[in-house]
């Protein structure tokens, strides 16, 4: 039994994928791989040296917590600045002739408020979970790991359920609230449902465990389509009477017919 036991243990030993040894896809998966934390296994960052594995965890832990702290408060200081790069290339504004027949000049932003919304502001707060996404199939030879594709989709349904929850549960009682653009927030809803749907038919269907090229193209492609149908809808594209009622309502919104004030500033007369 105890020669048995030995050639048992000495062929796990060698024919052990090199993911079982921290060097491939996974170092964290099931109970026979072995654990970042245990002799063998290796992280991104962590360990440092070898000999850490063989420290106490009374030592490690505190540590590791640290670190964790900190590289969570570099990842803060970028997104912030990224944020706010964002914010600055999006409130920029041009001097445009009003099309009331007046004849004088408005203040319009540049970036169109639905297209900016869907783009730069939405890369800006989803570069963290994207990052970490494309870090971990890289460092894995594109195989899918722990992290990167449940953060991305635990980030979406957290959006979709928790985030419109507090929306709604933050109106006070006797009070209610519209939808201002809701042609916009239509077309959003059908592309995030539907985009839902092609997850599990590209996981689950066509070809199951494994992304394609084709598919991960066509994925990539759905992006541009929903921004297109958003900016036309809200231009009025898809509207009845063929006026554009958002474009109307921005309009309205950078012109007081009263003291011709734009956002707190005076604006120019022609």
């Amino acid at each position: 039994q105890v020669q048995a036991l030995r050639v048992k243990r000495a062929l796990q030993t060698t024919s052990a994928p090199q993911w079982a040894k921290g060097k491939g896809p996974s170092c964290m998966g099931g109970s026979d791989d072995v654990r970042i934390c245990d002799p063998g296994g290796h992280g991104t960052f962590f360990p440092l040296l070898e000999s850490e594995q063989h420290w106490s965890g009374l030592i490690r832990a505190p540590l590791y917590v640290m670190a964790m702290l900190y590289l969570f408060l570099g990842v803060n200081i970028i997104a912030d600045k990224f944020v706010a790069a964002i914010e600055a290339i999006t409130s920029h504004k041009r001097r445009v002739r009003a099309s009331d027949g007046t004849g004088r000049l408005v203040t319009v932003q540049i970036w169109n408020d639905t297209v900016a919304n869907l783009t730069l502001m939405a890369l800006g707060s989803s570069a963290p979970e994207i990052l970490l996404s494309i870090v971990e199939i890289l460092r894995n030879g594109f195989h899918s790991g722990e992290l990167g594709p449940s953060t991305i989709v635990g980030s979406a349904a957290f959006n979709l359920f928790v985030i419109i929850a507090v929306c709604i549960m933050a109106i006070p009682n006797g009070e209610s609230r519209s939808i201002q653009e809701f042609g916009v927030f239509v077309v959003t809803a059908v592309w995030s449902l539907f985009a839902y749907f092609w997850l599990v038919v590209i996981v689950s269907v066509t070809s199951p465990d494994v992304i394609e090229i084709w598919e991960g193209v066509l994925t990539v492609a759905f992006f541009p389509a929903l921004v297109y149908m958003s900016y036309l809808s809200d231009i009025g594209y898809f509207s009845k009477g063929g006026r554009p009622p958002a474009a109307a309502a921005r309009e309205a919104r950078f012109r007081d017919s009263r003291d011709g004030d734009v956002y707190g500033g005076r604006e120019d007369w022609a």
